[in-house]
């Protein structure tokens, strides 16, 4: 996943482009048509605007930066955690803050309510995929979703039979997922690979990504309140009659939300899944098609010349508001929220995940523990063996049997490689790891194995990939 996934992030996204389903991605943006154009004419005027804020916004969606980013803050996160000062990392991430009467631990506000936000925009993305992406076609979506399922399941057989008997058996879903944001990070590093291959790996995370969902919900959920989840479902049906009558406010929204997820924390399910659900409730269609946009516009231009020749500024003005009205509407809700809050998700909440959950100390005495950890070798040879021996296979299998079909411009040697690069775990990996392990030595493992696992993956796929690449161009 992702976050993940993907991301996660920057590989594909056109911004010329926005309503086109196979590019508009969560995870692969270069900066957003519709804020690239209001730079482009505010910097005439502005002095910030042209020094600062477009090089910034250039800078933050150039290609991997986000992953880097991610990169940068697991390299902190290790390092700091084997210093002279790991007391002080195990103690920060463990203070009490106080927020609306909620009194939680900071590692707990960034993995219960952070990542909500993270898993929030996943959903959103997921919807996206299912009403005018690659899985909104069976015969598109069949590649990439039977590649998920075996991505899924090879990983968790795997470590189960390896951990069968033994007190971390329940850890079987920490193989389980694909980071979206550095899979097509190193995906974007390589030059000269189909774009279809890119649609493949997306929709693979995506279908990923609900399995994993799925897994969290069912598999890592202990006790369950059921007076919360009445209220849960109470404030889920207020959403929708809001939704249903056209109330538009965000604020309402935006509360009703806190108290939905709030709702869900005091369920005993894991918050995040809060975010996924109102991720799904998110509009992904606009109000007004560009179709319509364009005759609508030109009416209401033709009355805002008359008025303005007529001297009337107050119908100049109610035009002026009715352009504000479709020119916001043309844009659906689920691209509006993803524009506003990807920056901050990929550059905040990621890395701020990733520094205090990638910590892990290293000593003679771990390593040789390690060495014997069932459930490290449980999570390293399923995201290193189990997932590219899974996704190949299973896409290998459905090919022969028909089920479904390589895209054109693919081979199997491009399957092949990014079946290895989808061994890379890492945040929903990490995120799993901390909710099915309470022993602090098992934790460790299996957060050193995800770590070991999604660098070896990461190496091992972007050096297929040159390769295929290589050969292709010769070709």
């Amino acid at each position: 996943m992702s976050l993940g996934n993907s991301v996660f992030q920057d590989a594909s996204f056109n911004a010329t482009n926005e309503s086109d389903p196979r590019t508009s991605t969560l995870w692969a943006m270069t900066v957003p048509a519709r804020t690239l154009g209001a730079l482009n004419l505010e910097i005439r005027e502005s002095l910030i605007a042209r020094a600062v804020q477009l090089p910034v916004q250039q800078f933050i969606h150039t290609q991997g930066v986000s992953s880097a980013f991610l990169l940068v803050a697991s390299v902190a996160a290790l390092i700091w955690a084997n210093s002279p000062w790991s007391a002080s990392y195990y103690h920060i991430w463990h203070i009490k803050l106080t927020l609306s009467g909620l009194q939680l631990p900071i590692h707990e506000w960034i993995n219960d309510a952070m990542m909500a936000l993270f898993f929030f925009l996943v959903g959103m993305e997921i919807k996206q995929e299912i009403v005018n992406g690659e899985l909104s076609d069976l015969r598109r979506a069949s590649l990439p979703i039977c590649g998920g399922l075996g991505g899924m399941v090879v990983p968790a057989l795997i470590f189960s039979a390896i951990n069968r008997g033994r007190p971390g058996a329940h850890g079987w879903g920490v193989p389980m997922a694909t980071d979206i944001a550095f899979s097509l990070g190193v995906l974007a590093l390589v030059k000269g690979i189909p774009a279809e291959l890119k649609v493949f790996l997306l929709s693979l995370a995506i279908a990923d990504d609900i399995g994993a969902i799925t897994v969290i919900a069912v598999f890592y959920t202990e006790t369950l309140y059921l007076n919360y989840l009445f209220i849960a479902a109470l404030l889920l049906a207020v959403i929708l009659l809001c939704r249903k009558i056209g109330f538009g406010r965000q604020i309402l929204y935006v509360a009703l939300g806190f108290g939905f997820w709030l709702a869900i924390l005091r369920s005993g399910v894991h918050a995040t899944i809060a975010g996924v659900i109102l991720g799904f409730l998110v509009p992904v269609k606009s109000q007004v098609s560009l179709d319509d946009f364009d005759e609508l516009s030109r009416q209401t231009m033709d009355e805002f010349r008359k008025a303005r020749a007529a001297g009337d500024t107050s119908l100049a003005a109610r035009q002026l508001g009715a352009m504000e009205y479709l020119i916001a509407n043309t844009e659906s809700p689920a691209d509006r929220v993803t524009r506003k809050l990807h920056d901050w998700i990929a550059y905040l909440i990621l890395p701020l995940f990733a520094l205090s959950n990638a910590g892990v100390t290293f000593s003679s005495n771990i390593w040789q523990s390690l060495m014997h950890s069932s459930v490290a070798w449980g999570v390293l040879l399923g995201l290193f063996v189990g997932k590219p021996i899974g996704i190949f296979g299973v896409c290998w299998l459905a090919v022969k049997l028909k089920i479904a079909q390589l895209p054109k411009s693919v081979r199997w040697s491009h399957i092949g490689s990014v079946s290895m690069l989808a061994g890379i775990g890492f945040t929903v990996s990490l995120f799993i790891s901390a909710l099915a392990f309470d022993d602090g030595a098992q934790l460790d493992a299996a957060k050193t194995a995800v770590l070991v696992a999604s660098l070896l993956a990461g190496v091992s796929g972007y050096m297929l990939l040159k390769r295929v690449a290589g050969i292709s161009k010769q070709a």
